[in-house]
């Protein structure tokens, strides 16, 4: 059956915040299930006007996350200020090391406090780096994955 907007991208924070949901294919399938008619264009369409982003866990697997974020600010523009500020991410131990365009680490650091992502257990920002602490190094690593993928597809499907 086809669908409003509004109605089916609630159906597609639903599906994402309750499975693990691994590819836009995925979702399409478990849309279709639920007997609602997309195509994949749509769904990537919803996809980036929902903030929705892909992220790397510990374990290596990918699956889609909802931003958990604060405040009325539109998720692309938080994606866009974090993605597009950065220039590289490193892991060490526990902690991810973000380089930065000069004077954006605080931007940057902001951005990614807002977004909520998973293993991120707090921020600290200088001119042009951030340290990210994490619970353990194998949450850095799958942090470091995620922030590199969102480096090298700014503004595209995350």
């Amino acid at each position: 059956m086809k669908i409003a907007k509004n109605d089916r991208q609630e159906h597609i924070l639903r599906i994402v915040k309750s499975q693990e949901v691994g590819t836009q294919e995925d979702l399409v399938c478990a849309l279709l299930d639920k007997g609602l008619v997309v195509t994949q264009a749509t769904v990537s369409r919803d996809i980036k006007d929902l903030g929705i982003i892909k992220v790397t866990l510990p374990s290596g697997m990918t699956k889609y996350s909802v931003l958990d974020r604060t405040g009325d600010v539109a998720p692309g523009r938080l994606l866009a200020v974090f993605s597009n500020s950065l220039l590289s991410s490193t892991c060490a131990m526990h902690l991810v090391v973000l380089k930065t365009l000069p004077g954006m680490a605080q931007a940057a650091a902001s951005a990614l406090d807002s977004i909520h992502l998973n293993g991120v257990v707090g921020t600290i920002a200088g001119d042009d780096t951030v340290f990210i602490a994490t619970p353990g190094p194998e949450d850095a690593i799958a942090l470091d994955r995620t922030i590199k993928d969102m480096i090298s597809r700014p503004g595209s499907d995350y």
